[in-house]
């Protein structure tokens, strides 16, 4: 694994995004598909819309991984059982991982049901060599 981001989920990511840049004083150095990037401090997360309110049930963190078949494969023999979901339109599902094109990404639970994801980025991680912003 090569890095660590968290993710956050907002009912409304526009008001998310005033609160963190009014409160916090965040701006986002990248944005993908209603996805907002953030930097702080060295470490990385991302807000991202969602209808439902944080319960655990939504990955709650995320590895950027090379290659995230190479990973699943090892993390399979590591006994790591893998969540299957349908795909959304314009995404496909293969064997656990999920090609939404730029981004492809599975999903398996820790020891305590924390939902966790990898994701392997086409373009290289967007998180890679970005600046810094922050309190």
């Amino acid at each position: 694994m090569n890095q660590i981001y968290a993710k956050l989920p907002a009912r409304d990511v526009e008001r998310a995004r005033a609160f963190y840049a009014d409160k916090l004083n965040l701006t986002p150095f990248g944005e993908h598909n209603n996805h907002l990037h953030y930097a702080v401090g060295g470490s990385y997360f991302i807000v991202y819309p969602s209808s439902g309110a944080a319960s655990g049930t939504h990955d709650q963190l995320g590895f950027v991984v090379d290659d995230v078949e190479s990973m699943v494969a090892m993390l399979r023999s590591n006994g790591v059982v893998f969540e299957e979901y349908g795909p959304p339109p314009g995404a496909s599902a293969t064997d656990g991982i999920m090609d939404f094109g730029e981004v492809k990404s599975a999903w398996f639970k820790d020891s305590e049901g924390n939902l966790l994801s990898i994701v392997e980025f086409a373009g290289g991680s967007p998180f890679a060599a970005r600046p810094e912003s922050g309190v």
